[in-house]
């Protein structure tokens, strides 16, 4: 499949859902998938990544998931932290969809799955975790982190997995200097760890 297909609204050709089985938060649970979203037949292995990395969130807060497919990272959340508030953004529209029905079949009602325009603008985060969209080109991505990650609230956390062969090391620097621009001496931006070819980066809103 074009890669190109999951960052439209509407994916080309039939939804066809599928069941996959894969274990989020330390539970094996079944979700379900479809042609058209980002990794439909597996968990993708920058998620898996970060996932075996970066540590359990707060027990409560407001954190959001930027680009969040059928929805691994934010079912995780939601998991992990049942007094949170989960919120997911997707410009896929079956994707979105999916994340939605997985989260009720889970019994997750601490989660939202929006469009990114649907956020209120006055929205603010604790903590943000995202796979993103690295494909999608860069001028675009640097657009995205650049609309989310300075709605992180002061002392929270963003943090992301990056493909080391697809501009991991050069993303923060970019990060760095992009939100010392916009709002000077209220970030830091560090890398967190590693994990089979990918960088975790970390994002933190000064108090």
């Amino acid at each position: 499949m074009d890669s190109a297909h999951y960052f439209s609204a509407e994916p080309v050709g039939p939804e066809q859902r599928r069941r996959l089985s894969v274990t989020l938060a330390g539970r094996d649970v079944t979700v379900e998938t479809a042609g058209g979203i980002f990794s439909p037949d597996s968990l993708d292995k920058g998620t898996a990544a970060m996932l075996r990395t970066v540590p359990d969130p707060p027990s409560s807060g407001s954190f959001l998931d930027i680009g969040t497919g059928w929805g691994p990272l934010a079912l995780t959340l939601a998991l992990s932290s049942p007094d949170a508030q989960v919120t997911g953004v997707e410009v896929n529209d079956r994707a979105a969809q999916l994340c939605r029905d997985n989260a009720a079949a889970l019994g997750l009602d601490n989660v939202s799955v929006y469009r990114p325009d649907e956020v209120p603008a006055e929205r603010t985060f604790d903590l943000i975790w995202s796979n993103p969209p690295i494909r999608v080109g860069k001028e675009a991505l640097h657009s995205i982190l650049l609309q989310w990650l300075p709605r992180l609230a002061p002392g929270g956390r963003a943090l992301l997995v990056v493909q080391k062969n697809l501009g991991a090391d050069s993303l923060l620097p970019w990060m760095a200097a992009a939100l010392d621009e916009r709002l000077p001496g209220q970030f830091t931006a560090s890398r967190f760890g590693s994990e089979k070819g990918f960088r975790i980066l970390q994002v933190d809103r000064i108090r």
